[in-house]
């Protein structure tokens, strides 16, 4: 269809310059040709009405292919909201019981073979969730909810980008899909459920005092403790998650204490700052973080 639409206006380009030249070769413009003109008032006429039962033929066949794949889809089973910030995702699994809704970040995990109901927003600029093997680009506007359909045919890792520019460390803003069986999930779940762990060590015990102490807790959530900020993401769970800063580094001990010890030298413009912290409590705290998994 596409290529008759647009060999039919090439058609009409063409005559269109042939009668130009014929009537730059003709009488004056000024002279009135009653046949030609109604010629031409019977040529653009047609035109016009093809225009129409084209884009109107379009329109119903769009219509109605978008509708046959819809049905095929089946009932989303599991709802998720994310949030779009600069510069990383929050994720929400909503519960009837607004106290046991689980709070992570970066990181999506869903079962496999079931359609998930995603739904987006944004908090600041406009972000866009991208995971190219399990569905098409969503734009998260400010004040505009919007949804998007996740569904992942085989068990596995996916990595999602935010696919509109949203500022200096856009690049920088992945996602992580875990896709694993119903069974795995809700195990997944129960875990993320539970509120973290009390420090088992001295090491830990003192990283935990340190992190509420500092600005760590003014920012950041850990589920079973003082912590109740919400400008950074939910930690309560955090050494369960594969990565860092949104993607940016490996979830491992190093990474994690350069992160917290300079994070504008790994992602400047980020809204983590850099908290100042003896040799000691920055292991400490690395150390107690590592164990809330």
């Amino acid at each position: 269809m596409a290529t008759i639409t647009w060999l039919l206006v090439m058609l009409a380009l063409a005559m269109a310059l042939f009668h130009q030249r014929r009537a730059q070769a003709g009488p004056p413009p000024l002279v009135i040709d009653s046949h030609q003109e109604h010629r031409f008032n019977r040529a653009v006429g047609s035109a016009v009405a093809a225009t129409v039962l084209v884009l109107a033929a379009l329109t119903i066949t769009s219509f109605f292919a978008g509708k046959s794949i819809a049905s095929l889809g089946g009932k989303e089973t599991l709802t998720i909201r994310i949030t779009g910030h600069q510069w990383w995702w929050e994720i929400r699994y909503p519960n009837d019981d607004r106290s046991r809704m689980i709070v992570t970040a970066n990181e999506i995990h869903l079962p496999v073979g079931e359609r998930v109901k995603v739904e987006l927003d944004s908090t600041d600029v406009i972000h866009s969730l991208w995971v190219p093997s399990l569905a098409g680009k969503r734009d998260l506007i400010p004040g505009r909810p919007s949804e998007i359909t996740l569904i992942a045919d085989r068990p596995g890792i996916y990595r999602g980008q935010c696919a509109e520019f949203c500022g200096y460390q856009h690049a920088h803003m992945a996602v992580t899909v875990i896709a694993e069986s119903r069974e795995a999930f809700e195990a997944w779940r129960s875990r993320q459920d539970a509120a973290a762990i009390a420090p088992a060590s001295e090491e830990e015990r003192r990283g935990q005092r340190a992190f509420l102490s500092t600005g760590c807790a003014l920012c950041h959530t850990i589920r079973g403790t003082p912590a109740k900020g919400a400008v950074g993401p939910d930690l309560t769970h955090l050494a369960n998650r594969r990565a860092l800063a949104a993607d940016t580094l490996a979830m491992t001990p190093g990474a994690l204490a350069a992160w917290i010890a300079d994070p504008q030298s790994t992602k400047p413009g980020a809204k983590m700052p850099r908290i100042a912290l003896s040799a000691d409590d920055l292991r400490a705290v690395v150390t107690y973080l590592g164990s809330l998994e």
